[in-house]
């Protein structure tokens, strides 16, 4: 069982992975920004774009910036397992 199904079933479990880690930095995130999260003192991405939104006028980049950097963060992750997944891939080995 070890070898057949387990390098079918690596990928999809990688790529599941790290899916999960991206959506729990936007629900990490999310919960922060609405003050349900983390508390204040603890540095948070969400706690960083709600206290930016109150110089969005003034100092847009205080709110953007974060947000930015949640964005990047998970695209990264995303990207990194989609990767993973084709090099892992026992269908595409010997093609690439």
């Amino acid at each position: 069982m070890i070898k057949h199904l387990l390098p079918n079933c690596l990928a999809s479990l990688i790529v599941t992975f790290t899916m999960n880690v991206g959506t729990a930095i936007m629900l990490e995130s999310t919960l922060s920004y609405l003050g349900v999260g983390i508390a204040a003192p603890t540095p948070a991405w969400g706690v960083m774009v709600s206290e930016g939104y109150n110089y969005l006028f003034n100092q847009p980049l205080i709110a953007i910036l974060p947000g930015i950097c949640i964005m990047l963060v998970v695209i990264a992750f995303n990207i990194c397992g989609d990767s993973l997944r084709d090099a892992m891939d026992p269908r595409l080995r010997g093609k690439l």
